[in-house]
């Protein structure tokens, strides 16, 4: 099978055509647009050095030669790859704060789309009848124990300025732990996503996001470095849960894409 990625929020749809091509054999490929990818999340695939209109341009031309178009959170191409090609399957893959109480406005891209997935529980919440969701796989190729790194009694928070976000509660949770507390503002002072594994390494905890019920892409990574990491609860976790592992995601995604060719 041949897939198109469109777009790559939070790097997931890089892992994702890594794992269909590595596990599956499948041909997959990842587009989106560097300006977008500050971090360099597009390890697989590639980032254009082009403006919008060229973007689009480029995909629905590219798009011709594949069997699944799989849309990452760019649903405003979606009208014009509905028109051009409309017996493709097209796959529309929210992941956060594009979509996360904002369900009302994207009602019509989602009737547009063949399957709407979502890559955290939580953005279920209000969602149209249909949605599925689809855990967030992690590389874990790249994101894997390296103890020699690790720092006993040392935690880390990445501040990624996103709405309810409370640094000080990281703080809070940091002290009555006990805890070395290291805080990054990740807009300010980026880290390249092929050195963001050896950097959580180097860590004993990652402190998650507070301001939504569920693992960010981020914890799960670290879980996957052997991080304990402490969630929105105050709850501490350990270990990658069997469903975000990438060889689960791409199998679980294999057969949706096979009810979409039916």
């Amino acid at each position: 099978m041949r897939v198109l990625h469109v777009w790559n929020t939070a790097g997931v749809a890089s892992v994702i055509a890594k794992y269909q091509a590595k596990v599956l054999g499948w041909d997959t490929w990842v587009v989106t647009r560097s300006e977008f990818d500050r971090f360099g999340l597009t390890v697989y695939g590639e980032a254009m050095r082009c403006g919008a209109r060229m973007f689009s341009l480029r995909v629905l031309l590219k798009a011709r030669g594949y069997d699944v178009i799989h849309i990452h959170s760019c649903d405003k191409i979606l009208p014009l790859l509905k028109r051009l090609y409309p017996r493709k399957p097209l796959v529309l893959h929210y992941h956060g704060s594009e979509v996360r109480g904002k369900w009302s406005a994207k009602r019509e891209y989602c009737r547009l789309a063949d399957v709407v997935l979502v890559s955290t529980p939580d953005l279920l919440d209000g969602a149209p009848e249909g949605v599925i969701y689809l855990p967030n796989p992690v590389d874990t190729e790249i994101f894997k124990p390296m103890p020699t790194l690790r720092r006993s009694l040392t935690a880390v928070y990445l501040i990624k300025h996103q709405k309810g976000e409370d640094p000080g509660w990281a703080k809070r949770v940091a002290s009555k732990l006990g805890l070395r507390l290291t805080v990054r503002d990740r807009m300010k002072d980026p880290i390249p996503y092929p050195k963001l594994p050896r950097f959580l390494n180097s860590f004993e905890y990652y402190i998650d996001r507070n301001y939504v019920p569920s693992l960010s892409k981020t914890a799960l990574e670290a879980l996957a470095c052997g991080l304990k990491v402490i969630r929105w609860d105050e709850r501490t976790v350990e270990g990658l849960p069997e469903e975000h592992r990438p060889e689960k995601v791409v199998s679980t995604l294999a057969e949706i894409y096979e009810y979409l060719k039916r």
